[in-house]
């Protein structure tokens, strides 16, 4: 077994509001489901020989307001965005930064250094056993994320081993 540990919730919500620069709510949600996969960001984690170690998704909400938040776009824009079903190319660089900076929660004395391997937008195909992690049962923190202003979406962090 690996020496990974998952975040705590109050962890994620504190690195949201540190970042993103507003007050977060943080909450117990569902796991991702195999038909979430196509509207749900996913970003995976390596150490230093590509061995995936950790994935994380973010469903559209998600995705779209914390990478509004930290770019300081209004909320209306981005809940149309939402609405839309659709992903800015000014959010999506946001949210990958986003994504970058969660690596921070999964970073541990005595363990490999991870770093973000790779970022799928919504829609993008996933690689296979990107997917599978994502939905693995087990070692996985599956929260609400609310971000003050804007909205809540879901946030999803699997460790692979």
């Amino acid at each position: 077994m690996s020496s990974f540990q998952l975040p705590v919730p109050k962890d994620v919500r504190d690195l949201f509001e540190d970042l993103l620069g507003r007050p977060i709510t943080v909450g117990t949600a569902n796991p991702v489901l195999a038909e979430d996969l196509k509207t749900t960001l996913v970003s995976l984690y390596t150490d230093s020989t590509q061995k995936l170690w950790a994935v994380a998704g973010m469903d559209l909400p998600l995705t779209v307001y914390a990478g509004a938040a930290i770019g300081l776009l209004p909320p209306g824009g981005a809940q149309d965005c939402v609405d839309d079903g659709v992903v800015t190319p000014t959010q999506a660089e946001n949210v990958k930064e986003v994504c970058n900076i969660l690596t921070s929660l999964l970073n541990r004395e005595g363990a490999p250094h991870l770093k973000l391997y790779q970022v799928v937008l919504p829609g993008e195909p996933l690689p296979g056993d990107a997917a599978a992690v994502l939905q693995a049962l087990g070692r996985r923190l599956d929260l609400t994320v609310e971000v003050g202003g804007y909205g809540s979406g879901r946030l999803s962090i699997t460790l692979a081993e």
